[in-house]
């Protein structure tokens, strides 16, 4: 049996290549939207197609004749929608769930195969690195049980993808609230949180919140304004 695994993020690259061999059947990987065609995926035949994170539309043609499975990192329909890790931590959630569902052309609404619980704690980086080891726990499962996915029950909360803009650091927050605000972008590809001040800019990483005290890494750059 043939199984297709397209992801772009270098922690779910990094769990395909340490799990998968592992795994029952022969696994393949895209990690680039060109390589994920028709053409491709008629080729290798594959029995599900698994998306731990995916940033471009699946054209029809593959989701309408491949069973495709996707990965969100809420408790849906709570939710759905863009930067939900950082909508989780803004809104003071400490844990959640991912949850495998079936990839449909509306955003994040398809049928549930499974969920399984996650942490909120530590870093971004931290916290997809370890989404991307449970991922592969319940791809195991789905590979093994084949299971019918069922309808998302409760009321639809939908979030909105955050941009580099909403990364400033606003003022009058907590401590606490600040070191969320760094924690939840510090990752790789994410904009840092940061503030401005006096023509240049303060970025933000390694936050660390011990007895109430907020350590971090600083990095300062020059701020051009047009």
């Amino acid at each position: 049996m043939n199984y297709l695994v397209a992801t772009v993020k270098s922690w779910n690259i990094d769990a395909y290549e340490k799990y998968t061999p592992q795994l029952d059947g022969d696994w393949f990987l895209v990690s680039n939207n060109e390589e994920l065609t028709m053409e491709c995926v008629k080729e290798i035949n594959p029995r599900y197609i698994f998306f731990p994170h995916w940033s471009w539309i699946v054209p029809s043609e593959i989701t309408d004749n491949y069973e495709c499975v996707c990965f969100h990192m809420t408790d849906l329909p709570y939710g759905r929608g863009g930067s939900p890790l950082q909508n989780l931590i803004i809104r003071g959630h400490k844990e959640t769930q991912i949850t495998a569902l079936k990839m449909t052309p509306e955003l994040d609404a398809g049928d549930i195969y499974q969920q399984e619980p996650l942490e909120l704690s530590g870093s971004a980086q931290e916290i997809f690195t370890t989404a991307a080891s449970k991922i592969y726990k319940v791809v195991q499962e789905i590979i093994q049980n084949n299971p019918t996915p069922e309808s998302q029950v409760g009321d639809v909360t939908l979030f909105e993808r955050r941009v580099s803009e909403q990364s400033e650091i606003p003022k009058g927050l907590s401590i606490g609230v600040i070191y969320d605000y760094i924690r939840m972008l510090d990752a790789e590809t994410y904009p840092r949180a940061y503030i401005d001040y006096g023509g240049v800019r303060l970025l933000f990483d390694r936050a660390t919140l011990i007895k109430g005290k907020l350590t971090a890494r600083v990095e300062i750059e020059k701020v051009d304004h047009e």
